[in-house]
């Protein structure tokens, strides 16, 4: 059975305009996964996990040919150390083909978020 994927609910899935979305796979980054094989007491090398990032890529780019067939789409960015996942932009109600992938974990609306530092109080430093 496989885990359904997560849909970011600020995306509007009816609308027809052009969205970007960022998408990450269930693959893990390769130094976390080497991480987790030795807290199980497995051995995995970094270039094991590294390839199974890789293949994830790959396999995800293989699936659009088919889950996006005569869909305008375009992958933006693609993401392999500090988050496993991939930049796109497609029309934001056809983001639902993208539910059948099997290397989707979760999709977010791609926005800017900023953060204000605190400000210290008058006198402090």
């Amino acid at each position: 059975m496989s885990t359904p994927i997560y849909v970011d609910p600020l995306i509007d899935l009816t609308s027809q305009k052009t969205v970007s979305i960022i998408i990450q796979f269930k693959t893990k980054l390769a130094r976390l996964a080497v991480l987790d094989a030795q807290a199980n007491g497995q051995t995995l090398s970094l270039e094991q996990a590294q390839k199974a990032v890789d293949d994830a890529h790959i396999r995800f780019y293989n699936e659009m040919e088919t889950l996006l067939d005569a869909v305008p789409y375009t992958i933006t960015r693609s993401f392999k150390i500090a988050y496993n996942g991939v930049a796109m932009e497609l029309p934001a109600n056809e983001i639902n083909r993208l539910l059948k992938s099997t290397e989707i974990s979760s999709i977010h609306a791609d926005k800017e978020i900023r953060l204000n530092p605190p400000t210290m109080p008058f006198g402090q430093m």
